[in-house]
């Protein structure tokens, strides 16, 4: 969850545990490729050639890329394992800058679909998306400005009503309209 260490420091890196497991994935699945693709170019350009080597007291003579076969799968096996452990690691880092933030979004703004006009959105300054949370709170902040300057005209056309006289249906009515005002923003 996007819960705060301190003034900055998210005590969970997954925060959207979907989003950054198939986030890492993929950039896994593209390293796994890369080892493919490299080990197949090494043996599209090495089929002509031949390589001698002593194996049980014996000279043996293979083609270049079935003698080295057996150490190119170790190498890139190695290799695969100490890239993929870094791939997760700084996947998961730059995931965690986009997930806190989305995840931020979300739950801000479903206060603010239920009508809680005093929510805003807060990031950490290296966080993605502080430009649009900036935004989205000047939003915020405008509907909330335009609901009060609408309650602050029912209170004054209430109170008007209330000093002449109106009948009883029309402040009832103020009333009501207030009242929906409540139930429906909180500002």
């Amino acid at each position: 969850m996007s819960q705060q260490k301190g003034s900055n420091q998210r005590k969970t890196y997954f925060v959207k545990k979907d989003f950054q497991i198939r986030f890492i994935v993929k950039f896994c699945m593209l390293l796994l490729a890369g080892v493919v693709v490299s080990t197949g170019l090494l043996f599209f350009f090495s089929p002509d050639s031949l390589t001698s080597s002593y194996q049980s007291s014996g000279l043996e003579i293979k083609h270049t890329n079935i003698a080295i076969l057996p150490s190119v799968i170790v190498t890139n096996l190695i290799t695969l394992g100490l890239i993929t452990l870094g791939v997760i690691m700084v996947t998961l880092l730059v995931s965690h800058k986009i997930a806190g933030p989305l995840f931020r979004f979300e739950k801000e703004l479903d206060a603010v679909a239920e009508g809680d006009l005093t929510k805003r959105i807060v990031l950490r300054q290296k966080d993605q998306g502080k430009d649009m949370a900036d935004s989205l709170n000047r939003m915020i902040s405008g509907f909330h400005d335009k609901v009060s300057d609408i309650r602050k005209d029912l209170d004054a056309v209430r109170e008007s009503a209330l000093q002449h006289n109106a009948p009883k249906v029309l402040i009832d009515e103020l009333e009501g309209l207030d009242k929906k005002i409540s139930r429906h923003f909180k500002t």
